[in-house]
């Protein structure tokens, strides 16, 4: 079903531009770190910051990088649709919307079969379908979570095409700037395309595939990335050992600053609106998704430089 015409876009939405932070620390670290973390990397010129969902308060945790903040970006990255209604969605968009203005941006998204069924057994089921019918609550609500205000984190053709029709772009994470290309070829030229890259700061390839296998290792248990990365072109012998060299390098850049500017630049060539790093080192290789290791933000600080110019 599309949307009610009565929703219209989200001009605003439109201009998310720059670089971005991709953090879990942000979500999951000590409330007086994060609010402090916030308001250097705003300070530092990054325009958006973005949080995963998996479950609790996602919303308080929007509100409270909010109110650290002055004038950017908030997004979720994204959303879990299984475990938020649309009805609770679309409410707290417009609170939040009336608190701090046109700042929040919801990110969607279907999750894994596996951590679902985890959680709530046999939830899981037609992740196109989940999706139709959580955007249509959310078209339907009360007060309706307008298309201009949420992006889907779409990877194969079929989510990426719901997008097109139905939010104001995609946020795709573990891809490349071939990726970013094909997206962008899918929704047209006014969408906004908003990938995320996981980068490592260091010049010796022995650390920087390392950091970047030890991250990837649990991406290649789940069948959503595994599956894109067929359609990017990787085999077998890619997935096997940890990972190829060749995946590792093609989705978690390493190297100086000008290293990876270069890769931010190639998605943006390719078509990408905004790009958020996920900064990745030895000491906190994975996503920090329920705290219990510190907020750094030696590599931020480093990149801001080259990154937010």
């Amino acid at each position: 079903m599309s949307e009610p015409e009565t929703i219209a876009p989200n001009g605003v939405q439109r201009g998310l531009r720059g670089t971005g932070i991709w953090s879990g620390a942000l979500r999951f670290s000590d409330p007086s770190v994060i609010a402090d973390a916030a308001a250097e990397l705003e300070e530092l010129g990054y325009s958006c910051l973005w949080i995963p969902d998996m479950g609790g308060d996602v919303f308080g945790a929007v509100r409270h990088l909010l109110e650290s903040t002055r004038k950017l970006t908030v997004a979720t990255g994204v959303l879990n649709l299984w475990v938020h209604s649309p009805d609770e969605t679309a409410a707290a968009y417009h609170r939040i919307q009336a608190d701090y203005g046109d700042r929040f941006l919801v990110g969607i998204g279907v999750g894994h079969a596996a951590r679902i069924n985890s959680l709530m057994p046999g939830r899981y089921k037609g992740p196109v379908g989940a999706m139709n019918n959580f955007l249509d609550g959310l078209d339907h609500a009360a007060v309706p979570l307008p298309r201009g205000g949420r992006v889907l984190a779409a990877l194969g053709p079929k989510m990426l095409e719901t997008a097109a029709r139905r939010a104001a772009g995609v946020h795709p994470y573990n891809v490349t700037p071939e990726h970013t290309a094909q997206a962008r070829a899918v929704l047209g030229p006014d969408a906004l395309v908003l990938p995320e890259q996981g980068v490592v700061l260091t010049t010796d390839p022995e650390v920087g595939r390392g950091v970047g296998r030890t991250y990837l290792q649990g991406y290649l248990t789940l069948p959503n990335y595994v599956n894109n990365m067929r359609r990017m072109g990787f085999g077998d012998d890619d997935f096997a050992a940890g990972g190829s060299d060749r995946l590792v390098d093609a989705l978690v850049v390493w190297g100086d600053e000008q290293t990876i500017k270069a890769r931010l630049d190639a998605h943006r060539a390719a078509g990408a609106d905004h790009v958020c790093i996920q900064v990745l080192s030895v000491e906190q290789p994975f996503p920090v998704m329920r705290g219990g290791l510190p907020f750094r933000l030696d590599g931020m600080r480093r990149l801001a430089p080259a990154l937010t110019a």
